[in-house]
């Protein structure tokens, strides 16, 4: 950065150095990374623009951006990042929440809550493949009669999942294992997963950002990427009773085959589906009335 710059001209550097790297949305990256170095935000930011860039500052934001030039997300540079209007920690070794997933926990907490516990039980809701914990805490934290617990197969996440209930006050309990095996035997009411989804050999042409850094086990859904739900609907059985309300994300124009999944299991009365923000189905659920 050329010495003597204001907070302004730091930022208007920075995003022409992330647009020629080829990064998305530059000027945002830019700010995001700006307000995280400063640590400022909203007014404060704005307000400070025309005040010289802080010396004592200068070598983490050189680091910073840096670091985003070289395509890594801002969101793992910085550790967090925001889901359901709380900030999640997030590293390497979890799948970054995104703001469709917010539209799941929305679609289960409406559903779920037509719910009648069973013999006067709390109502239990298992997440599947939790990562940061992003769904788990959210559900706990917004319907704190229930009982939440998660899994996911890989250790590391399931530590900054844990860190992350810790962290928002909710009473989580983490399993280690694959998809349904750690609810062997349990009759959760409720169970909602964000399972990778990406058909393998589309990985390649995701985005550097995605593909470079998240982690593979969290985006790799198999030939088709629809192995995850082909494996949870195997694994039902391994239940002590079918999920009342079962609810998956999935990828662009794999609805209409998990809906089909569901139909074929046959234990929900009603198949729905929720599109996110651009209006594309990305939710799948199954009701039983």
């Amino acid at each position: 950065m050329t010495p003597e710059r204001s907070i302004r001209e730091a930022f208007v550097e920075a995003s022409s150095f992330l647009d020629s790297c080829g990064v998305q949305e530059p000027q945002r990256n830019a700010q995001l990374l700006l307000e995280y170095v400063l640590g400022l935000s909203g007014s404060s930011y704005y307000m400070a623009l025309t005040e010289p860039f802080p010396a004592e500052r200068r070598e983490l934001w050189e680091e910073v951006v840096s670091r985003k030039g070289s395509g890594e997300p801002a969101q793992y540079i910085m550790g967090e990042q925001e889901f359901y209007g709380r900030a999640f920690q997030v590293t390497p070794a979890v799948l970054i929440p995104r703001p469709e997933t917010e539209l799941l926990v929305e679609a289960v907490l409406q559903h779920g809550a037509s719910l009648a516990p069973r013999d006067g039980k709390r109502l239990l809701a298992a997440d599947i493949g939790t990562g940061s914990g992003a769904i788990a805490v959210t559900l706990t934290l917004e319907a704190p009669e229930w009982q939440v617990l998660a899994s996911d197969i890989s250790p590391e996440a399931l530590r900054v999942a844990a860190r992350n209930a810790q962290q928002l006050n909710a009473a989580v309990e983490f399993r280690q294992g694959n998809l349904l095996e750690p609810f062997t035997g349990m009759t959760p009411d409720i169970v909602v997963s964000n399972p990778p989804y990406i058909p393998a050999e589309d990985i390649h042409g995701l985005q550097p950002e995605v593909r470079d850094f998240e982690p593979r086990t969290a985006l790799d859904g198999g030939p088709d990427g629809l192995a995850p739900y082909r494996i949870m609907m195997a694994q039902l059985p391994l239940l002590a009773a079918p999920p009342r309300l079962i609810a998956f994300e999935l990828g662009m124009g794999q609805a209409a085959d998990v809906a089909k999944l569901l139909r074929r299991a046959g234990h929900w009365d009603e198949i729905v589906t929720v599109p996110d923000l651009a209006g594309i189905d990305r939710h799948v659920l199954g009701i039983a009335r």
